[in-house]
């Protein structure tokens, strides 16, 4: 059916020209460009295919808005293929389904398609991707018509790499400007918590990334632990700590590079698919943070969208990394220095602790031997050296009560099993972060539940459990040491039957602040300690 040539004058292309000038997104740009390129070409629908490494993807679209991002095809692929390799338009007036060429594509099948104008966006010889547009009823394209929408095809590439220069210009000085901010910032402050949150407060501002997150090496455990993130779901920031061989972070730090994966979703090797889902992740980027060739972290970015991390986006990356990666060396200097200076003040704590057991336990005289009394004045000193050894082990002043529960009976594994006792001992739970006057505490708590487990929870039975849990609820710490061994007696009340060790659990307990209790459940004895964590000396 013969229609009216298109405009030809300079109204249109100027109208194409000054589209989007409000645009804060090229996605946004290319949706009014849409709009406006079928407005001005008569067309029933107009989609905006852009170029990607193996791929033309849908990325605006009139009719399908539905399909955009998700619509891809090989670049040598239908209509539009032809096009982009052909470096031409490709015009088609009737039955244009019936192509050899034409792709039928699922979500697509309801479209009424006739005529099609396929015209590339080129330029200076860099492809952009394909103007598609697509008319309900069969249309003769004349040699002006043509021009017309070549013309229009033309100022809409001007327009979309003029966008794109600027954006990447843009970008580059938000960059540059992250990587002063983040020189400046990170220098200034000396603990490490703050490095970590700034660095990626920062990143993720300045890159205009969803989610950033770093992880620290734990080199002990082989892991990398979540030490930071700007996520604020709730989920994000408990995602537990992963194995340095198991993991995307853990190749980008053998291999020493960036390690980048175009789509989390869709990755067999990334751990955590169904929260990437939830929370709309994409792209991905982990480098490593090393200094002088030892690994200290990596640093996790991710993109909302599919995303092309260019060179110059991972060379700032790289170098955020190095200053992050020697400010958080600094920052562990900083607190070893802190930490000598006041060892003698810890110390002295401790030891005036060890004398207060010593005098509550000389008022005890249920002991038969004096190696008996000996021998549990040795258990808690060694809960509090305990303590003191994983903290100069520790990248902070600060201890994981996990660790603390697994040292702790492993010793009693090894010391204190009473012959011909069949016991299995299983730590499971958060590895809670404490300071060191409450990991001290907890350290002698735990020593004192997992001796009076074995010691009197196993007094006439030979085998059972003995697990330890320990939950971290927003700063409510829980402790729980349960046994399957012999049952309480009737009656029992812990306030009136309690012998030294749980008498020592009850004053520690209220001195964290917290409370403790021990009942029978389901026929297990249970022994709970509740308190709250606090975040400083």
């Amino acid at each position: 059916m013969p229609t009216a040539n298109l405009d030809q004058t300079g109204a249109p292309l100027l109208s194409i020209l000054r589209t989007g000038t409000d645009s804060s997104s090229e996605d946004e740009l290319l949706a009014s460009l849409a709009q406006r390129l079928k407005g001005l070409s008569g067309a029933s629908s107009a989609d905006i295919m852009s170029v990607e490494p193996e791929t033309l993807a849908l990325k605006a679209s009139t009719d399908s808005p539905h399909l955009i991002n998700v619509m891809r095809m090989g670049r040598g692929k239908g209509l539009c293929g032809r096009a982009l390799d052909s470096a031409s338009p490709t015009f088609i007036e009737k039955d244009a389904t019936s192509d050899p060429a034409f792709v039928h594509y699922p979500g697509l099948e309801h479209r009424a398609c006739q005529a099609v104008a396929a015209l590339p966006l080129i330029e200076r010889n860099e492809p952009l991707g394909v103007l598609f547009l697509v008319y309900d009823q069969p249309r003769t394209f004349k040699e002006a018509d043509r021009r017309a929408l070549a013309a229009y095809a033309q100022i809409a590439t001007l327009r979309w790499a003029t966008f794109r220069s600027a954006y990447l210009a843009g970008t580059q000085i938000n960059r540059l400007g992250a990587l002063s901010e983040v020189a400046k910032t990170l220098g200034q402050s000396p603990y490490l918590e703050e490095i970590l949150q700034l660095l990626v407060n920062i990143t993720a501002k300045q890159f205009n990334y969803k989610v950033c997150t770093v992880r620290l090496l734990d080199p002990e455990r082989n892991e990398l632990v979540l030490r930071a993130t700007q996520a604020p779901a709730k989920a994000y920031q408990r995602k537990p700590a992963i194995k340095l061989g198991e993991s995307i972070a853990g190749r980008a730090i053998a291999e020493n590079r960036c390690v980048i994966v175009p789509d989390v979703a869709a990755s067999e090797e990334y751990i955590g698919h169904d929260l990437a889902i939830e929370q709309g992740l994409r792209s991905m980027i982990c480098v490593p943070l090393i200094i002088q060739d030892r690994p200290v972290g990596v640093m996790s970015c991710y993109t909302s969208e599919p995303h092309e991390f260019l060179p110059d986006e991972i060379k700032a990356l790289e170098t955020l990394a190095q200053q992050a990666a020697v400010s958080i060396e600094h920052a562990k200097l900083q607190v070893r220095n802190t930490l000598m200076q006041e060892m003698h003040h810890r110390v002295k704590n401790n030891l005036q602790q060890v004398a207060s057991l010593l005098r509550l336990q000389l008022r005890q005289s249920h002991y038969k031997t004096l190696e008996e009394a000996l021998s549990d004045s040795l258990a808690r000193i060694l809960a509090i050296a305990a303590v003191h050894d994983l903290l100069s082990r520790e990248d902070l002043d600060h201890v994981g009560v996990r660790t603390i529960a697994e040292a702790l009976v492993e010793y009693v594994r090894q010391s204190f099993l009473p012959p011909g006792k069949q016991i299995v001992f299983d730590v499971r739970g958060d590895d809670v972060h404490l300071n060191m006057t409450q990991a001290t505490q907890v350290a002698l708590v735990l020593n004192e539940l997992i001796q009076n487990a074995v010691e009197h929870g196993f007094k006439h039975s030979d085998n059972g459990e003995i697990h330890v849990t320990v939950e971290d609820q927003d700063g409510a710490i829980g402790l729980w040491v349960s046994n399957s061994g012999d049952p309480l007696p009737a009656a029992f009340d812990v306030a009136m039957q309690s012998h030294l060790g749980l008498q020592i659990v009850e004053n520690l307990s209220r001195a964290l602040g917290g409370r403790f209790k021990m009942s029978e459940v389901l026929g297990w004895t249970v022994c709970e300690v509740k308190f709250r964590r606090l975040t400083s000396e």
